[in-house]
């Protein structure tokens, strides 16, 4: 699988998602949508409610939220391609999976640094992506701990047709290393939404990992 850039969007209020969004719209076909409830995650993003993206854009929700499965026919209602929960998490995830499926979603588990592959590994038959995570929760400019390659190899180990992404502190000196790692969606924040060029920034990103 080839590796793609997905630019992240983070925001707490209208304005600065309408920014976000804007910022990415004309070059990216893929988005990661960071959602935060203030306490599986320090900080608070918009309500789901709120959130959109523009037609012919592939959207991947990441729910940063404590107790994630209530909101289930939320995330159906915006239609995104995939959903993204924390295994970290509360609640029956093999229900949630199974209904997301049935509605056709793809559903990611998102694993912090501190949490093994093994962790996941009973449900691992469910899960079409797994999201190694190495960022802030909530925040952009995290720092990108390549020792969690440990991980993206025992993930392709595990089940060789999984999608891995990875979230956290991807730049040019080390986008290439991760997409030759084995991730195949490298999820970036602030290198792109910070910078004074976003498409110049996802350009080199993209350039960097062929």
């Amino acid at each position: 699988m080839i590796s793609t850039i997905c630019p992240t969007v983070l925001a707490s209020n209208p304005e600065e998602y309408k920014k976000q969004i804007e910022r990415i719209a004309m070059f990216a076909p893929r988005v990661h949508i960071d959602l935060a409830d203030g306490i599986f995650a320090p900080a608070k993003t918009m309500p789901i409610e709120e959130i959109w993206w523009p037609g012919g854009i592939r959207a991947d929700l990441h729910v940063m939220y404590q107790k994630p499965f209530e909101h289930a026919k939320l995330y159906l209602g915006l239609g995104p391609q995939m959903v993204i929960v924390h295994a970290e998490a509360d609640g029956d995830f093999v229900a949630f999976a199974e209904l997301m499926h049935r509605h056709g979603v793809e559903v990611g588990v998102a694993i912090k640094a501190e949490t093994p592959v093994s962790a996941i590994e009973p449900a691992i038959d469910l899960i079409d992506h797994v999201l190694v995570f190495s960022g802030n929760l909530g925040h952009f400019g995290g720092q990108a701990d390549l020792t969690l390659i440990t991980k993206v190899k025992q993930l392709s180990n595990l089940r060789p047709q999984l999608e891995i992404g990875w979230d956290g502190g991807i730049n040019e000196q080390n986008a290439r290393a991760l997409a030759m790692s084995g991730v195949d969606v490298l999820n970036v924040g602030g290198y792109i939404q910070h910078s004074t060029d976003p498409h110049a920034a996802y350009t080199t990103l993209t350039r960097a990992i062929i």
